[in-house]
């Protein structure tokens, strides 16, 4: 038995790894290390190096250890069956990390059968790869948490635009949660008329040198939301190489407010401050256009009669209730395609696209008689009607005629010709 125990020594002593064969006494129950080598006790802590084979496997396990292991010993004893698990050891210099395999060591039993004489235990130092996992798992974790913590929406999609990471503020930005995202295509999340011509954008970063970029090229850029609605968005990308393919990142920004903004400056701009009709600079920009694209085209051009009669007798306030009526009721009563627009004080301006000569007066008898009649619903702050007339001049384009200003100025002589006729009349130029 002891030439038998000093041959299974010599064998663990040529093994590089750690190693010990460790036996089950008669009662089955106490474990012993029948032979182990230099480096399962470096293992261990180097502790016990004096102890003489065999001995107790207790004598070598720190305590917090010896329940996990010796439960895998006799396991691997009662079930024939190889056994791994990964412990940790703290020692002097710090935790060392091993993972353990457990392999039974069979031979001839006495009734011919075959037994286990003890379990072969080979460790290997897989510190270093557990330190490297956890810091791997420490800096996703850390990148997670900057991801879902971040105010702009992250999106991540592979080479074939299949969503990879969809981050809180992409959940509350197009209202979809990420489990229901991950993998799906990126094009739940653009708007179908734009879906068309995205693979290629897509296509195109991908070829280019450039490694990130704004998508700023195009006025407006919109997601969708899971309702259908449009999100005005503004997006920086980037791509990277991942195992050969190339992944792309979006940061989206909603700019909802922004694009609001910007339209009501945008509005405001182009309007006029009383009566929010079209002011005189956004008319003559839109009215040149249609003189040029339309044929035939008529202006009206409309005063209210009196209307220093009216601020003198109610108020400048009931002065501006009429002129913003009168845009009220004019822009209703004008066509869709019409231009109706103020020029300043109590001058307005009507242009009539596909408009001749005849239906201009008759658009303009109509706007007189409206107000003449006063035929509208109309809540008076003064609590009483105010009667108020206007005069309107008109004027249509003769062949051949491209000069905007020109027209104006006939229909403004013919409106000038109506006051001095006795006013609340139309007159053509």
């Amino acid at each position: 038995m002891a030439d038998k125990g000093i041959k299974i020594q010599e064998f663990v002593d040529g093994i590089a790894s750690s190693v010990a064969f460790v036996q089950r006494n008669d009662d089955d129950v106490d474990l012993t290390v029948a032979a182990c080598n230099d480096s399962f006790f470096q293992m261990l802590g180097g502790r016990n190096r004096s102890l003489s084979f065999p001995f107790p496997l207790d004598a070598l396990l720190p305590s917090y250890s010896r329940r996990e292991l010796r439960a895998k010993i006799h396991e691997c004893f009662s079930t024939g069956l190889a056994q791994e698990l990964e412990q940790a050891y703290d020692l002097r210099d710090g935790t060392h990390w091993w993972r353990l395999s457990l392999k039974p060591f069979r031979h001839d039993g006495s009734d011919g059968g075959d037994a286990i004489s003890g379990i072969l235990l080979t460790g290997l130092d897989i510190t270093t790869k557990v330190q490297l996992h956890r810091a791997l798992e420490v800096s996703t974790s850390r990148f997670r948490s900057v991801v879902d913590a971040a105010y702009d929406a992250i999106v991540t999609v592979d080479q074939q635009q299949r969503i990879t990471l969809f981050n809180r503020a992409a959940e509350h930005l197009f209202g979809y949660e990420q489990a229901q995202m991950l993998g799906q295509p990126l094009e739940a999340l653009i708007p179908e008329q734009h879906r068309e011509h995205h693979g290629d954008y897509v296509h195109q970063f991908a070829r280019s040198p450039v490694k990130s970029r704004e998508m700023n090229e195009r006025n407006r850029i919109y997601g969708q939301h899971q309702d259908g609605t449009r999100i005005p968005v503004e997006i920086a990308i980037s791509k990277i190489n991942v195992d050969g393919g190339v992944e792309f990142t979006a940061v989206v920004r909603d700019i909802t407010d922004r694009v609001h903004l910007m339209d009501v400056l945008q509005k405001q701009a182009a309007s006029d401050a009383l009566t929010g009709l079209p002011n005189r600079r956004d008319f003559a920009l839109r009215a040149a256009e249609l003189m040029k694209s339309t044929k035939p085209f008529s202006v009206l051009m409309l005063d209210v009669d009196h209307f220093k009669r009216v601020n003198d007798s109610h108020g400048h306030d009931i002065g501006d209730e009429v002129l913003r009526l009168l845009a009220r009721v004019g822009a209703a009563t004008v066509r869709h395609r019409d231009i109706f627009a103020r020029l300043g004080g109590e001058e307005f301006v009507v242009a009539l696209p596909d408009t001749d000569a005849a239906q201009a007066l008759n658009m303009g008898e109509r706007l007189r008689a409206v107000f003449e009649e006063q035929d509208f619903d109309h809540d008076w702050k003064s609590g009483q009607p105010v009667p108020f007339t206007v005069s309107i001049g008109v004027a249509t384009r003769v062949d051949g005629e491209t000069d905007l200003e020109a027209l104006l100025k006939r229909a403004d002589q013919a409106l000038y010709r109506a006051k001095g006729a006795g006013r609340n009349r139309v007159e053509a130029g």
